[in-house]
């Protein structure tokens, strides 16, 4: 089991510079027990480069990374004990059968829930005894998914673990995450899907260009993007253009359509006298969190 008072994954200062380039800032980031968390960033942020430091891979220039406060890259083995990595491209033994497959990295990872990873290979629908040459890269995936599930690692590690699989399967891999958390594990998930990580995650931490840019829940980080407020109205829309937090304002008929960050009152207020039949608004989802941060052009 897992220590009661590390957590699971601590990162102090952690960087890493190839030659002239800083791929990763000093990066400090706390994954807790039991907890979800989701890395957030576009290609060539650096989360992968954080993955391989975390898995003792690659040397850091400077900080450290502790799995469990073990230290990734002075223990590697020990803190591997202590985790289960899917990578978002899987390379396997083609001569391999999948069964064979999940057999080896069970004797690699130490421990198997022998029923849990029958259960999962049903679950997922694959076929164990195909040889990996002949899966697509979403069975290859499958292999490497049912094979950390089912270690029952304290901590899950994973660098876009659903490349490749198709809707239904993604739905089954949101189950089994849920059962991760449910029995006590930890899970770093390394994503581009976003409802994915809106769906699981409990924490979200935003890369860019190598820096970390926001962690916090969902409701934390809805400051990073406005309110969407939509009204019909009885009368013609009030001119709100001026209001102070308001942007985007479209009009079209006895509809408006605005958003707004800071104190909705004054433009309820403003609203009013045109006799409001309808209002609607929405917090942002995580798409348009991320798209704050990045607009549309990365």
């Amino acid at each position: 089991m897992c220590s009661l008072t590390e957590p699971a994954i601590r990162t102090a200062g952690l960087a890493k510079r190839f030659g002239g380039f800083d791929a990763l800032h000093p990066l400090d980031l706390e994954v807790g027990r039991e907890e979800v968390v989701g890395y957030l960033g576009p290609n060539g942020a650096g989360k992968t480069v954080t993955v391989r430091l975390l898995l003792g891979l690659l040397r850091p220039t400077a900080g450290r990374a502790e799995i469990f406060g073990i230290d990734a890259h002075r223990n590697t083995v020990e803190a591997h004990r202590r985790l289960a990595y899917v990578p978002g491209e899987a390379s396997l033994w083609p001569s391999l059968t999948g069964a064979e497959t999940l057999h080896l990295l069970g004797r690699v990872q130490g421990q198997v829930d022998e029923a849990y990873q029958r259960e999962l290979v049903e679950r997922f629908a694959l076929d164990p005894s195909k040889k990996v040459r002949a899966y697509s890269k979403g069975n290859r995936q499958k292999l490497c998914l049912i094979a950390a599930l089912s270690s029952r690692a304290d901590l899950l590690l994973l660098d876009e673990p659903t490349s490749g699989l198709d809707p239904l399967m993604e739905q089954e891999f949101r189950r089994a995450i849920v059962e991760a958390k449910d029995a006590g594990q930890s899970v770093f998930l390394s994503s581009h899907i976003l409802s994915e990580v809106e769906a699981l995650c409990d924490r979200v931490a935003i890369l860019r260009a190598g820096r970390l840019v926001e962690v916090g829940t969902l409701a934390e980080l809805r400051h990073l993007s406005a309110l969407t407020v939509q009204a019909t109205l009885r009368d013609p829309p009030p001119d709100v253009t001026g209001m102070a937090g308001v942007t985007d304002v479209e009009v079209d008929g006895r509809r408006l359509r605005c958003h707004i960050t800071g104190p909705v009152g004054p433009l309820l207020d403003a609203l009013a006298p045109a006799g409001v039949l309808q209002l609607t608004s929405r917090e942002p989802s995580l798409e348009e969190l991320f798209l704050a941060h990045y607009g549309g052009g990365e």
